[in-house]
């Protein structure tokens, strides 16, 4: 099973964070093979952290919220919620299969939440700007709640567009970098 977890900083946490950084790597080499994608979001000035993006093949619902809040930075506080939904990998592929590489152009984190539940969620036809592309999906994974996506654009405005507006009652879009160790 797959599931999107995000996790959102607290305001001011960033000492802290990289006070716990070798403890959140020593935590996330645990999962390097069940790791679809990762990465931490900035805020606008493109320097200070907002938030980790991990998306991860676990066996359960129950192994899932382990891994999300057993998290070192999630148990020391730096964390002031996490959004942990299953999801469904809609490419097939982790984002170090992603054809345009680890670097180069501007990448982001789109989460559209749905206004209510719903069915399906397509795919869109031009996928090559797509890291990772999935369904935000309920806890038994027959409803869909709304999408994730990480993706290459050249602006914000242009990473919102991957999801239709009236489709969704709330668009994010955070600046995202790969993650992992290098």
């Amino acid at each position: 099973m797959e599931f999107f977890c995000y996790h959102r900083d607290r305001p001011n946490s960033l000492s802290l964070r990289e006070k716990l950084g070798e403890e959140h790597w020593s935590y996330m080499d645990g999962y390097a093979e069940e790791l679809i994608a990762r990465g931490p979001t900035f805020a606008d000035d493109g320097e200070t952290p907002t938030g980790s993006v991990h998306i991860v093949d676990l066996p359960d619902p129950a192994a899932a919220r382990a891994f999300a809040f057993d998290e070192p930075n999630y148990q020391a506080g730096a964390f002031r919620d996490v959004l942990l939904r299953r999801w469904r990998n809609m490419l097939g592929r982790t984002m170090w299969e992603f054809p345009g590489g680890r670097t180069g152009g501007n990448r982001y984190l789109v989460i559209g939440l749905a206004p209510e539940p719903s069915a399906e969620l397509a795919v869109p036809p031009d996928q090559d700007e797509l890291v990772a592309y999935g369904p935000l999906l309920s806890d038994d994974g027959a409803t869909w709640l709304g999408t994730a996506v990480l993706l290459r654009a050249p602006d914000p405005d242009t990473a919102r567009a991957v999801l239709s507006p009236g489709r969704y009652a709330d668009i994010e879009v955070h600046d995202w970098e790969f993650g992992g160790r290098r």
